[in-house]
């Protein structure tokens, strides 16, 4: 597969952000309903403002921290951090060229103490829900660790962290198949959404409101998937909307699946645009 150069990139994560917005993701913002205390102006603001940043060239660290400040500046408070966390190391995969899952493997390996602490400062700056201290690597001090090291120490419980120890795993075993046999179109995108939500217990909601929460919410989602199968689109998406609000009612934010659907978004589009171009 071809390198992508940093234009390209850019677009692909700025419509990555856009199509993740434009399905109704339970629990999450999206154009059919805001939600804990945030509209979806918000996120597009962020989406434009984090893409140049996280595609110009440099180290994983220093797009990640250049992402997350311009976001900052437009959006005014964290609209997505995990998101860029997730995102860069796919950016920079993206412009090495050839297959995509190899050289992230790569680019993960090849992460080290100033990748962490570029990182650590953007976390502490976006200051996350639930965001607590670590004595291993804690974001507000100096980092004693690589940025993998650092995600190593919390991959049991976060699962953007966990993507950086096992290779994007989740991602291309769950988002990017559920996105895969046609257009990126909204269903799809909700498709891989409910993947990550029925399989994996939302890390957001476990930081803010303990693992039990967490996994009740996933209960939930196993639920509705069923649930959906076979419906007309018109009642799916009366079911779909349904769990939103009662999702947003209690105060829950799955927004780790909504950051692990983008980010299989982009990994999906870097794979459609870096495809050999044949002359026919």
């Amino acid at each position: 597969m071809r390198a992508l150069a940093p234009d390209e990139v850019a677009q692909a994560f700025h419509a990555a952000c856009l199509a993740e917005l434009s399905a109704l993701k339970p629990g999450n913002v999206h154009v059919f309903a805001a939600g804990h205390g945030m509209e979806t102006a918000q996120f597009e603001a962020a989406a434009k403002a984090a893409a140049p940043a996280l595609a110009a060239p440099g180290p994983v660290g220093r797009r990640v921290r250049a992402a997350v400040e311009a976001s900052l500046a437009v959006a005014g408070c964290n609209t997505n951090l995990g998101i860029v966390l997730l995102c860069a190391p796919l950016a920079v995969a993206a412009e090495g060229g050839g297959p995509l899952e190899a050289r992230l493997a790569q680019v993960l390996e090849g992460l080290n103490i100033s990748d962490a602490e570029e990182a650590f400062r953007a976390i502490a700056a976006a200051s996350p829900g639930g965001l607590g201290a670590s004595a291993e690597a804690d974001v507000r001090a100096p980092a004693s660790v690589t940025l993998r090291e650092a995600m190593a120490l919390a991959a049991d419980r976060d699962a953007i962290a966990r993507q950086y120890v096992t290779g994007y795993a989740d991602i291309f075993a769950l988002g990017v198949p559920a996105l895969a046999g046609g257009p990126l179109e909204r269903r799809r995108i909700e498709d891989a959404d409910l993947a990550f939500l029925a399989t994996l217990p939302d890390s957001h909601i476990a930081r803010k409101f303990g693992p039990g929460q967490a996994e009740a919410v996933r209960l939930e989602a196993v639920a509705l998937r069923t649930r959906l199968e076979g419906l007309p689109p018109s009642e799916r998406h009366a079911a779909l909307l349904a769990f939103d609000a009662s999702l947003k009612a209690r105060g829950l934010n799955p927004g780790t699946s909504a950051d692990l659907t983008v980010a299989s978004i982009f990994a999906a589009l870097i794979e459609e645009r870096a495809a050999p171009i044949t002359v026919g």
